[in-house]
């Protein structure tokens, strides 16, 4: 019956918010509270929910400070030098422009948001194509095949909705993923390589003056505006944010507590004053406010779905259909269908709805969550292209182009992106076969 009532609630749930019925924050609060109502658990709610809200209580704060870090190197103009010279280096080289907006993308998608990525990367890229007469389709299928791969980044999103729903840090999940999201990036530098070799072949190689590409690097590089822009610190700045990333891959500290201070530098060496401090933090209310608030509203998902056992009733269920030649191949399994289920559901309706009974399930034929929760995050270049994602309809609007072209045209490329990770994996033993 416990099994029923939990399979129920995740239907519910993903039905509410593919449907758009509710937003997926509201429903991660409700729909548990009213299941847990109807399962005679009333009493225990309050306790429940806020042991799942203190579990994912240092995820929720590394989120929050990794966007406010980020948000204030792009504002500084960290990456501005970056596109200036991608731009006088690339020049009218087809191959040279396809390679240099694939660099572009992987940077700026350190900070985790996609809407951002795309704005500044087609913003410094589309007119160098029009210009050139590459095909905008391949500028777009760049930005989200880079993006694919960095929406790893455990303040992207899914990651962070992975370590939520199974109680893990960044350590468990993200950093033993790293050499994969490595082998993703070059992956994506070979996409590039290709399609830029193609339109090379097609269009040659073409002379554009230098006044045009600094006019158009000048465009980019005002972004935030330049009262914001900070470029005698942008040495400080990189050596800040490289420091930053190696302690976070070495664990010197926790990640929350990274974040944590690497922000408080950084925003008192760029903006000292208290005023333009206000400025910049407010200018990422919006979308720190959205992730952060999902992750604690994940918090009392979790937290009832465990402590009314529910989760271990599912989890059973799900076992005693699974041959048992399957069980211990479940790592590889979760890796494969995270594809497809990122692509034709929400993140949030997989993450919180579809991980955890994985993860359990796994865990009888003794796979740790961790490996799982790696596991699901490596089909996630698919994910982008799916018509569940706003910002690539963003994407496609700015270059003029249709989603379905972009469908057809990089989907098989994202797969690829997926199997290379995927292989990656299972090399180094990152997920077990």
């Amino acid at each position: 019956m416990l099994a029923i009532l939990g399979f129920l609630m995740i239907i519910v749930f993903m039905f509410l918010i593919m449907t758009k019925r509710l937003s997926a924050m509201i429903a991660l609060m409700v729909i548990p509270i009213i299941f847990a109502i109807i399962g005679g658990f009333w009493k225990g709610i309050g306790k429940m929910a806020l042991d799942g809200v203190t579990s994912v209580a240092p995820t929720g704060i590394m989120i929050l400070f990794a966007i406010l870090y980020f948000g204030i190197m792009i504002d500084a103009g960290l990456f501005d030098p970056v596109i200036s010279k991608i731009l006088k280096i690339v020049k009218g080289d087809p191959l040279k422009i396809a390679i240099g907006t694939a660099i572009l993308v992987i940077m700026v998608s350190l900070d985790g948001d996609g809407t951002t990525t795309y704005m500044i990367a087609i913003s410094a890229m589309f007119p160098l194509y029009k210009r050139i007469g590459m095909r905008p389709l391949i500028l777009a299928g760049l930005a989200v095949s880079g993006s694919g791969v960095m929406n790893l980044l455990p303040w992207g999103g899914p990651t962070a909705r992975a370590m939520s729903a199974l109680g893990l840090d960044s350590s468990d999940l993200f950093t033993p993923v790293i050499p994969s999201m490595i082998g993703g990036v070059l992956f994506v530098l070979f996409i590039a390589y290709y399609l830029g070799r193609k339109e090379r072949k097609r269009i040659g190689i073409l002379n554009i003056d230098k006044d045009t590409l600094a006019q158009q690097a000048a465009a980019v590089a005002t972004g935030a505006g330049e009262n914001a822009k900070r470029p005698k610190l942008i040495l400080f700045n990189g050596i800040l944010t490289i420091a930053l990333l190696v302690g976070l891959i070495m664990e010197v500290l926790p990640t929350p507590i990274l974040f944590m201070i690497g922000f408080a530098i950084a925003i008192m060496v760029n903006y000292p004053h208290m005023d333009m401090q206000k400025e910049r933090i407010a200018s990422y209310a919006s979308n720190a406010l959205s992730v952060v608030s999902m992750i604690f509203a994940a918090g009392i998902f979790t937290g009832i779905l465990s402590g009314t056992k529910m989760i271990d009733a599912m989890a059973n269920t799900l076992i005693s259909h699974v041959p048992a030649a399957l069980g211990p191949h479940f790592a590889v399994i979760t890796a494969i269908i995270s594809a497809p289920f990122t692509f034709f559901m929400s993140n949030d309706a997989f993450y919180f709805g579809v991980l955890p009974l994985i993860a359990k399930a796994a865990s009888a034929y003794g796979i740790d969550p961790a490996v799982i929760g790696r596991a699901s995050l490596l089909g996630l270049p698919v994910h982008l292209l799916s018509p569940l994602v706003p910002s690539t309809y963003l994407l496609v609007g700015m270059v003029g182009a249709e989603f379905g072209d972009l469908q057809r045209s990089f989907l098989k490329w994202a797969c690829g992106s997926a199997l290379v990770m995927i292989i990656v994996a299972l090399i180094l033993g990152i997920i077990t076969f």
